[in-house]
């Protein structure tokens, strides 16, 4: 089977299907084989199961091409935050080794009924807790444009998937930046729809009123796709907007006229890497020569983001993780009373991180301090979400810098959490107002890492940013290249 076959984007493996030139057999084997070959120098994949994967595929051939099923034999990936029937779902902690959900989540239900074949469940850092996919009990999962350096996190290894070419696309989570981060550090394009957009329904909670199911693919065109048919409201999550999906229609015109470009002084910082501030100007001029016009702006509370985030998402796991106690959920410590049971399991089975966020969150919520840290945490959030609303009165979209840095060697932030932290100083903002963002490349550094550009756009208005996104790419093909690592391959 040709490499090439598993390089292709998700738009031309479904137009491959419908006009006959390969099969869902075919496609899902050089997935299978591009898994084979790369995933022992990545680990993207904490399981896969190709038997399913190839039944599914043989069943789609057998059906007729116009089904209606617009990802009718395309394998893709799922974040292992995911519930999918009869795949195990550890959200990378040992605490929950061996658990196999009864139900599959919505968005990947959603999919699944569109056609699509999922192959495997992706990396992640324990709870989607952390920037590097470093604090997963399973391993840790490289970057495929430098397997010494981090993909980013949480969701890094469904980022590592898509740059690798091991799928077309895969769902990931943003709560702080984990779908835009990584796709900047992996060079594919990320989007994070607004709070509400997609269910959570079968989203192993992390912080409740952030978490939100986002996409990596190739292209803005892949991501619209499959973020077309997983979004709109769901009665099994509480949280779940009515508010009706916009017109997805992305324009073939690459042209950017009457749009206005805000561009936030306060994200350009000092220590930033000098190279990300010039792809990404580079980038904002490049869409003023489409005929956009850039005009500064101010968010003038984006100073606080990076602590407010830090009481209000502890807090939301505190309560969240208070449910895995050795008993429901995973394995069991053995211990004389069931006091101990919790601690000892607890004790033993989160990782360092986790229980690092839970006595933050336990101690933001305790009697006491409450209002002092929670409370004041809430306040300042609704500051930075007026920031947002106040600017999206004057621009039509936000562009800015995703990362402070490329992609960090493993092991860098290891003995500095803060240090880790403001790895997501730019992503924070938007996850606390619940707006929308994409990420997508934008250019290298000089050691050819990827660097990406985010666009940020109003609630419910991901069309957008899509679009704006879409047309860049029309017209640069930083988002086309390929890792050494599997360059050889896809040109055979």
């Amino acid at each position: 089977m040709s490499p090439a076959l598993a390089s292709l984007t998700l738009a031309q493996m479904k137009a491959g299907l419908e006009s006959g030139d390969f099969t869902a057999r075919q496609l899902v084997e050089a997935s299978l084989e591009a898994i084979a070959r790369l995933d022992p120098l990545l680990h993207a994949f904490l399981y896969i199961d190709a038997e399913r994967a190839l039944n599914q595929a043989a069943a789609a051939d057998r059906q007729p091409k116009a089904t209606g099923r617009p990802l009718h034999g395309i394998p893709i990936a799922v974040k292992d935050v995911l519930t999918v029937e009869g795949m195990p779902c550890t959200a990378g902690s040992k605490i929950l080794q061996g658990f196999y959900p009864p139900y599959t989540a919505t968005a990947v239900k959603r999919l699944q009924e569109a056609g699509a074949i999922v192959i495997g469940k992706t990396n992640t850092d324990e709870f989607a807790m952390g920037s590097s996919t470093e604090n997963s009990a399973y391993g840790r999962t490289h970057n495929p444009w430098d397997t010494h350096r981090v993909p980013g996190g949480s969701s890094g290894g469904s980022a590592a998937a898509v740059a690798a070419r091991m799928v077309s696309a895969a769902l990931g989570t943003d709560t702080g930046g984990s779908v835009r981060q990584p796709a900047s550090f992996c060079g594919v394009t990320g989007l994070k729809p607004t709070y509400g957009r997609v269910s959570r329904y079968g989203l192993i909670a992390f912080g409740s009123s952030l978490d939100t199911v986002g996409v990596f693919a190739q292209t803005a065109e892949d991501a619209a796709l499959i973020f077309s048919i997983m979004a709109g409201h769901d009665p099994l999550d509480a949280t779940s907007s009515k508010q009706p999906l916009p017109d997805l229609h992305l324009p073939n015109d690459p042209s950017l006229r009457g749009l206005r470009i805000g561009v936030p002084r306060e994200y350009f910082v000092e220590g930033m890497q000098p190279e990300i501030q010039l792809r990404t100007q580079e980038a904002i001029e490049q869409m003023r020569q489409l005929g956009a016009e850039v005009v500064e702006i101010s968010l003038p509370h984006t100073a606080y983001a990076l602590p407010v985030y830090y009481l209000i998402a502890p807090a939301e796991a505190s309560a969240n993780l208070a449910r895995y106690d050795g008993i429901r959920y995973g394995p069991r410590s053995r211990a004389d009373s069931i006091w101990e049971v919790f601690f000892q399991t607890r004790g033993e089975l989160f990782g360092e991180e986790v229980i690092r966020r839970i006595m933050l969150g336990t101690y933001a919520l305790s009697a006491g301090y409450y209002e002092a840290f929670y409370g004041q945490a809430q306040k300042a959030r609704t500051l930075i979400t007026r920031d947002f609303e106040a600017a999206f009165q004057t621009v039509d979209v936000i562009a800015a810098p995703t990362t402070p840095t490329t992609a960090f060697l493993a092991g860098a932030h290891a003995d500095d959490p803060l240090s880790m932290y403001l790895e997501d100083i730019f992503t924070l903002p938007a996850s606390l107002a619940g707006i929308p963002g994409i990420c997508f490349p934008v250019g290298f550094d000089s050691q050819g890492l990827p660097i990406g550009l985010q666009l940020l756009g109003p609630r419910f208005r991901e069309d957008r940013i899509l679009s704006v996104a879409h047309v860049y790419q029309q017209i640069t093909d930083w988002h086309l290249r390929l890792p050494a690592l599997v360059k050889g391959d896809a040109a055979q």
